[in-house]
């Protein structure tokens, strides 16, 4: 685990090597998941990190993972001494803000077989990197209705 909930988060990672899951346990124990991230992605509980708060979400490896933090205080001094880094972070959050709204929608309007239709089109390296049954639950689907999608999709 790199961020437990309920954890204080004052930091911000970059992964250099690795899978990250960004999940939300809930009043039941049912996990969540929110994303996952990989090389060359940056990663955090942002809510709980720009607000310098506890986490509400939990960030876990589903590999080996290596990764460079940066503290809330030196993301500060950061933007301030490179201006440039500024417009940088702001394209992630706006890249990661329409992902957001994507699976959201995803979420409310397409099939299953849609869901897992646009995952392979956008993140066709994590189909073989995920666990099947964390796949699953990040597409609101049962396993064996994932192995139905994956065998109907010629993936082998």
């Amino acid at each position: 685990m790199i961020i437990s909930e309920n954890a204080q988060v004052d930091h911000v990672y970059f992964i250099i090597s690795g899978l990250l899951k960004l999940f939300y346990t809930d009043a039941e124990a049912k996990e969540h998941i929110i994303s996952f991230s990989m090389e060359d992605w940056w990663e955090s509980d942002y809510a709980a990190f720009y607000t310098q708060t506890k986490a509400t979400q939990s960030l876990q490896c589903l590999e080996d993972t290596l990764v460079l933090k940066l503290s809330f205080d030196n993301y500060q001094r950061l933007l301030t001494e490179v201006p440039k880094m500024t417009e940088f972070f702001l394209k992630k959050a706006i890249g990661g803000h329409i992902s957001n709204q994507r699976r959201i929608l995803s979420l409310m309007t397409m099939s299953a077989k849609e869901r897992y239709e646009q995952f392979l089109r956008y993140y066709p390296i994590l189909i073989q990197r995920l666990p099947k049954t964390v796949l699953a639950s990040y597409l609101g689907v049962s396993r064996e209705t994932l192995s139905r999608l994956y065998l109907e999709s010629g993936l082998k």
